[in-house]
């Protein structure tokens, strides 16, 4: 089977116990680890799992469409 490279755009955050994150063009692929290394390869595995599901299903696999982009803003504390 030909394998294709997809980009898929990430979440990452926080949480009080490590990190957690979510792919918003994969409805319902998440992953959790103590550290922002281990979410990331997790939710690597967690996306080729999702996708390997979908494709035994029939389910198209959506391309990657979402980004992300940082808005920076001044901002002065109340004294």
């Amino acid at each position: 089977m030909k394998r294709k490279p997809l980009r898929y755009a990430i979440l990452i955050e926080k949480t009080r116990t490590g990190y957690s994150a979510h792919v918003p063009d994969l409805l319902g692929c998440v992953a959790a680890g103590a550290t922002r290394k281990d979410t990331v390869r997790l939710i690597r595995e967690a996306i080729e799992f999702h996708l390997e599901g979908m494709r035994l299903h029939g389910e198209p696999i959506p391309p990657p469409s979402s980004g992300c982009e940082y808005v920076e803003i001044e901002w002065a504390e109340a004294s």
